[in-house]
């Protein structure tokens, strides 16, 4: 398995698999690609992706949270079926929390939807803990949060 930041070249890539995740979960708000783009491949944000034998596996992704001071948000966690339970979230998950911590985000957010249970179990597992509603995302229901450095 590979854990890589996504680069610019690899923005379709990207798009494609996030895309997958809005349909396997049944995200309603969703960015197009050039929204993608703009809020993702910035520099101090990302998506990361597992390659498994040059296969794209799973992504997750990271953006500043502008009106949390040193807040980014975790967004987009996501793996295909035929390769859960091998460590590829877990991967995806540490390599994101290294990236932010070398660059000044202090805590972690995410949002979630009660029927994403072992999602939340999964994060809850990874030391992140409830806290209040800090966005306006229409489908979430749980908060979470992780205080990184």
């Amino acid at each position: 398995m590979r854990i890589h930041r996504a680069t610019l070249q690899e923005l379709d890539v990207a798009y494609s698999i996030v895309s997958e995740y809005y349909d396997a979960v049944g995200v309603v708000v969703r960015d197009d690609r050039s929204a993608f783009e703009r809020e993702y491949f910035t520099e101090d944000a990302g998506v990361w992706l597992a390659t498994v034998s040059g296969v794209v596996a799973g992504c997750i992704a990271l953006h500043r949270l502008p009106d949390l001071k040193n807040g980014g948000e975790i967004k987009r966690l996501y793996v295909r079926l035929e390769h859960r339970s091998q460590g590829v979230a877990e991967a995806l998950l540490r390599a994101l929390e290294a990236y932010a911590a070398e660059h000044s985000y202090r805590v972690l957010y995410l949002d979630s939807k009660k029927d994403l249970m072992p999602a939340i179990r999964f994060y809850r597992r990874h030391g992140y803990e409830p806290c209040p509603r800090y966005n306006d995302n229409p489908q979430a229901t749980i908060f979470m949060r992780k205080q990184i450095s």
